[in-house]
């Protein structure tokens, strides 16, 4: 059951949801929400999308009265620098001072950072996009931009790509596998991603890597890749994913998840960790599966669902049905959706194909195991039904 005063570590998606679902299950005692930058919760899918391209900045994820009609403390501009399970409490650093906050439940949501390309850091014209502020100072930089290299083709590195092709900046595109996306999803789709950027006119690189970028009097100019050509550009964008930032558990004891399994705070399948009254949950969070095996996962929509999971935990209400795993990214005009638990080496039957929008089935033993689209928004949520209980795709085929 949850323990007064609750502090959660992490103002993203995952801390400020945790928060609302305790407040409306009927906690009432002390709530602290403690954020490194100073801005109040905010969504990140739309960094790499609506704001980079200037079509929306509001991100925030709740009004600026929220905070103070469901009694909570919002404390931005401070980062927790240390944890100590034995006295149930946290140094939290800010505004020049250091201080202990007491917790009876702490909830570590602490998110990602941006993996940095080695020996970048501080060279101007290169950019990660992790935060509002990253996002910004990319889409100022693009205004005067001749050419971006993005490295990186994953879900982070293709919106980019698109958003940038739509401001009007030529692009190069670097992916060492054999195709976008290809690592998490497959040849197959990675097929069907590679014709999105090729149609609209990026230059797509596969199956080579980066060795180095260029950097004269302080700035890039361009980028070397392993096949030896050059790439000139002076915009970067470095799209290699990120990773738990977990210092601040340095002597905590607080038990952290082996790198072979993603790495991120171990815990168990309603996200308490090892040490008594401390939960995590989001994408710093490790989570045994209903096999016992470790995992991360970065989506939108399992941080939302582990908040709930974790609210209820606390709670001591009944433990939510879990929803079917859903991401969505938006590339070239099209909404670019996966629901369920695809794998690459899952089987996939390619059942719609006009050229440009597309849908596929996952199967595994014969049993759907996710659904993957382009502009196929009905079709694929349609599909849903099928992946809350064990489904044969032949089902779906011969329908």
């Amino acid at each position: 059951m949850v323990k007064a005063p609750v502090v959660i570590v992490g103002a993203g998606l995952g801390g400020i949801r945790l928060a609302e679902n305790l407040r409306n299950g009927g906690y009432a005692g002390a709530l602290t929400l403690v954020g490194e930058e100073q801005h109040p919760p905010y969504d990140r899918p739309p960094l790499s999308k609506t704001v980079l391209t200037g079509d929306d900045d509001r991100v925030d994820l709740k009004p600026s009265e929220f905070f103070g009609e469901h009694d909570i403390e919002l404390r931005t501009g401070s980062r927790v620098v240390a944890v100590d399970p034995t006295a149930h409490t946290v140094t939290v650093e800010g505004d020049g001072a250091t201080e202990q906050v007491a917790y009876g439940t702490l909830v570590l949501a602490t998110g990602l950072v941006a993996r940095q390309f080695p020996g970048t850091e501080g060279v101007g014209g290169v950019h990660v996009i992790r935060t509002v502020e990253d996002a910004l100072a990319l889409r100022e930089e693009a205004g005067s931009a001749t050419r971006a290299a993005v490295i990186g083709a994953g879900f982070i590195g293709c919106e980019v790509a698109a958003s940038l092709h739509k401001l009007d900046v030529p692009v190069t595109l670097i992916e060492p596998t054999p195709a976008p996306l290809s690592g998490p999803l497959g040849a197959t789709i990675g097929e069907m991603v590679t014709r999105l950027h090729v149609d609209a006119g990026v230059d797509l690189r596969v199956g080579v890597g980066v060795d180095e970028v260029v950097v004269e009097d302080g700035r890039a100019v361009g980028v070397v890749l392993s096949d030896g050509a050059r790439v000139d550009a002076n915009l970067v964008v470095v799209g290699i994913g990120g990773y738990p930032d977990l210092d601040y558990l340095e002597g905590s004891g607080i038990e952290i998840a082996d790198r072979s399994v993603g790495g991120g705070v171990a815990c168990d399948g309603v996200g308490r960790t090892s040490a008594d009254d401390v939960y995590a949950l989001g994408d710093c969070a490790n989570w045994h599966d209903a096999d016992g095996r470790g995992h991360r996962v970065e989506h939108w929509t399992h941080t939302v669902d582990a908040a709930a999971l974790v609210a209820a935990q606390l709670l001591g209400h009944p433990i939510p049905h879990q929803t079917v795993p859903y991401f969505w990214s938006d590339q070239y005009g099209l909404k670019f959706q996966m629901l369920g638990s695809p794998r690459s080496d899952d089987e996939v039957h390619l059942v719609d194909d006009d050229g440009r929008k597309f849908l596929a089935y996952y199967s595994r033993e014969g049993l759907l195991t996710g659904v993957v689209g382009a502009g196929r928004v009905g079709k694929l949520m349609k599909a849903r039904q099928f992946l809350v209980t064990p489904t044969p795709v032949a089902t779906l085929l011969e329908g």
